[in-house]
């Protein structure tokens, strides 16, 4: 049966890794096991804990590439076998099915296992051959000689550089394979706030569920308070990582192992995936860096909020969710009682729009509708009727329609408690309304979006 074997130019982390207990022809079983527990099972058989910290490293990295170099080729796969690598020391590296891990070499591998060796001029993550040194000799590295370069000061790279050569570099935050959110690279905690915290916090509500000792998130919000950090350090805890509160990146994935853990990744049907969850459940939420079209009004909506209150700085109708759409957002949070987080949940995004609504009712249109509406283009959208507040541009209709009444006679006009953002029958008989005069592409020398259904 071929093989089919993807065009790369990287090599990414994969989720799960088949291991064969044996030699490649020997009789044995496959056992399928998370990357990152198979680099923490390798390491513990080979390495010893009291080693210093970058002999241990220099070991690791030399651990994962061999690994990835296994995946990367599809070595075995190529010839026939069902699995990535073998458990023998022989042809690969020694893992010893459900041994226990060292708390510290487990940590350092959350911190490292999505980093490995590469050899200049090359692709692939490079084979790092190696051995004890003292029992064993090879033509790579000796394990036990990286104790001692060590204690001579040598970095994890500068030892491998010794060994291999020094065209050897390091790939770092190398891409992973279905992981459903990837670390930012910067540690966040208390007072941070965005979807990373969100996608965090939901996360830990759910491991709570397996982990009663993990205090339950209620509030799902996307900003860090003072709960979320008591569930993030009894989490650490838990799973023996430093107690700091700051989630950094052996804490974020370590988060998403557990999750995936705990809903049983072979039945994630039953359970939903995260990505979906967090789409479903918080499909209103609008936080910094996101580009979608909502935005626009968003920040409309911020401007109109500007004119009125001193405090709310007007931001530039961009359609990206960047730093001055946040200090607006927060600063109407703050003017408005609610949790200053710079994030559009739900609760914020009502409280706008019902302020919103009520400015309207009461200002022409002529002075609101345009500077937004000029600058948002065509959206792509066929409008049409049973559309809802998921799609912002229905408000903009809404809004134009109402300037464009007032000034042309014979079209329906939309009632004013109907301008609300959902496309209902009051909406759809005034579009059709405007479709029939000829003169509607020219009014009063303002741009109209053309396709309304």
């Amino acid at each position: 049966m071929a093989i089919r074997i993807p065009r790369l130019t990287y090599a990414y982390i994969p989720e799960m890794i088949v291991v064969h207990l044996g030699d490649p022809d020997e009789e044995g079983e496959n056992v399928t096991v998370p990357f990152s527990d198979y680099v923490k099972n390798v390491a513990s058989s080979e390495l010893y804990p009291t080693w210093p910290e970058d002999a241990i490293k220099a070991n690791i990295y030399a651990i994962i590439s061999v690994v990835l170099n296994r995946h990367f080729t599809y070595w075995y796969r190529l010839m026939g076998y069902k699995f990535d690598i073998t458990n023998s020391t022989q042809y690969d590296q020694a893992f010893v099915y459900k041994r226990d891990i060292y708390d510290n070499i487990s940590q350092i591998v959350d911190e490292i296992f999505d980093e490995y060796i590469i050899r200049e001029g090359h692709i692939e993550p490079y084979f790092a051959q190696f051995c004890d040194g003292r029992i064993s000799q090879c033509e790579g590295m000796y394990q036990w000689g990286t104790v001692d370069l060590a204690n001579q000061g040598y970095s994890p790279l500068e030892i491998l550089q010794y060994y291999y050569g020094d065209d050897i570099s390091l790939v770092t935050d190398a891409p992973q394979e279905e992981y459903i959110s990837n670390y930012k690279g910067v540690p966040f905690g208390i007072g941070y706030s965005g979807v990373e915290v969100m996608i965090m916090q939901y996360a830990l509500r759910r491991i709570s569920r397996n982990f009663p000792l993990i205090p339950r998130i209620t509030n799902v919000n996307g900003y860090y308070d003072e709960s979320t950090e008591t569930a993030v350090k009894q989490f650490q805890d838990v799973f023996n990582l430093s107690i700091t509160g700051i989630v950094n990146k052996g804490t974020w994935y370590k988060i998403r192992n557990v999750f995936f853990a705990v809903t049983k990744t072979a039945e994630l049907a039953s359970e939903g995936v995260l990505s979906e969850d967090i789409l479903r459940q918080f499909s209103g939420v609008m936080a910094e860096g996101e580009t979608q079209p909502r935005v626009r009004l968003l920040q409309y909506f911020l401007n109109i909020m500007a004119s009125f209150y001193d405090n709310i700085p007007g931001v530039r109708i961009s359609g990206y969710f960047g730093p001055e759409t946040k200090d607006s957002v927060s600063e109407f949070q703050k003017t408005m009682k609610l949790p200053a987080t710079g994030i559009v949940d739900k609760y914020t995004w009502t409280v706008l729009y019902k302020y919103i609504l009520s400015i309207l009712g009461n200002v022409p249109n002529s002075s609101l509708i345009f500077p937004f509406f000029d600058s948002m283009p065509y959206p792509g959208t066929v409008y049409e009727r049973g559309m809802g507040l998921e799609e912002p541009g229905v408000f903009a209709i809404q809004q134009a329609l109402v300037f464009i009444t007032e000034r042309m006679s014979g079209i329906p006009v939309i009632p004013q408690d109907k301008v609300d953002g959902i496309f209902g029958p009051h909406t759809e008989e005034t579009v059709i309304g405007f479709q029939n005069r000829p003169e509607r592409a020219q009014l009063l020398g303002h741009r109209i979006w053309r396709q309304v259904g």
